[in-house]
This record gives C-alpha cells, sequence and structure tokens, in this order.
C-alpha cells in the first residue's frame, strides 16, 4: 500500500520564505495540498510530520508561531500526526511500527527540508525496506550561506543522491496523474 509523508511542513518554514531565504520550489505548498487531496480521493493514507523542539527559543517550540503546520498541510480528522526530535522521522517515532501494522510499504515523500529531514527521512525509510519516492517539486529546500551554496545547489546534489540509491524522483504532474 502507497501513502502520502508530508514532512516538517510548519510555519517556520513559510517564515524563511517571508524572510526572504534563498529557497527552491516556493509552488511546494501548493502542490503538496493537490497530492493530498488526490490521495485522501482515493481513500490512501496521508501521514504528518512535524518537528518539536523543547528549546523555548526555538521556532518549533509547541509555543511558538513557527511550530503550525502550514495550510497545506494540516492533518484532517483520523490522520496520524508524528512529533518528531530528530532529523529523520523514523528515529524519534513510531511511524514504521504505523507503516508496517498498516501494511504500508511504499512513501510518497513532500515536506521540508531537502537537503535535511527530507533527506534523513528517505535514506532511513530506504534501509528500513520501504520503498521510497520523492516528489522533486513538492519539496522545499533552502540555501547554505555558511557553506557558499545556493538552495538549487543543495536541493540538485541532494535529489540526484537520493536517486542513486534510496528513492525514485519524480514530479507532482506524475503522481497526480497516475
Amino acid at each position: 500500500m502507497k501513502a502520502l509523508l508530508i514532512i516538517d511542513m510548519q510555519q517556520a518554514m513559510q517564515d524563511r520564505i517571508d524572510a526572504g531565504r534563498d529557497h527552491v520550489d516556493p509552488g511546494a505548498p501548493a502542490r503538496i495540498a493537490a497530492l493530498a487531496a488526490a490521495f485522501r480521493r482515493q481513500g490512501m493514507p496521508v501521514i504528518h510530520v512535524r518537528h518539536q523542539d523543547a528549546d523555548p527559543d526555538s521556532p518549533f517550540h509547541p509555543q511558538a508561531s513557527g511550530y503550525p503546520p502550514m495550510p497545506c498541510a494540516r492533518a484532517l480528522d483520523g490522520e496520524p500526526v508524528f512529533l518528531k526530535r530528530t532529523s529523520s522521522a523514523f528515529a524519534s517515532t513510531d511511524l514504521q511500527t504505523h507503516l508496517q501494522g498498516r501494511g504500508i510499504t511504499d512513501l510518497v515523500v513532500t515536506g521540508a527540508v531537502t537537503g535535511f529531514c527530507v533527506n534523513s527521512t528517505v535514506r532511513a525509510g530506504a534501509d528500513l525496506g520501504f520503498r521510497m519516492t520523492v516528489v522533486r517539486d513538492a519539496v522545499l529546500g533552502f540555501g547554505l550561506p555558511s557553506a557558499r551554496l545556493s538552495a538549487r545547489a543543495v536541493s540538485d546534489v541532494t535529489l540526484a543522491l537520493l536517486a542513486a540509491d534510496f528513492a525514485e524522483i519524480v514530479d507532482a504532474a506524475s503522481v497526480l496523474s497516475a
């Protein structure tokens, strides 16, 4: 069985975009919303992962303005929401047990951030035996100014590495037309 996995699409991501941070795929939120609607229409699971940080100064602290989900990633009643404290959605949650218990073998991955939580979740999922698919235009990526790397460079290299051994890389249109 296949499920849509939406990673860390929280207000902190929109705040980064609004602040002018170098990023790729500004249309990702709209594509994520369209993918979620399509999965729901077909009766396929939509699974949400959110980052939660105990540090009260973190934008991912439950009381911080960056913590709530973006509109594209709001869970409907009955949709699971996993709260993680690590980069990988598998490392600090019972996501693996949840998926296996429901016979979910294929994950279509969207969300944020390409070079961090998307990357580590996809690699971990592949290592655990899940078939991973990343929707390239439904993931947000940001630059690494301290390393002088643009968002495009980070995203391109990350997706190329994932495609080499961990995931199929597709665009939203191909998922929506399937």
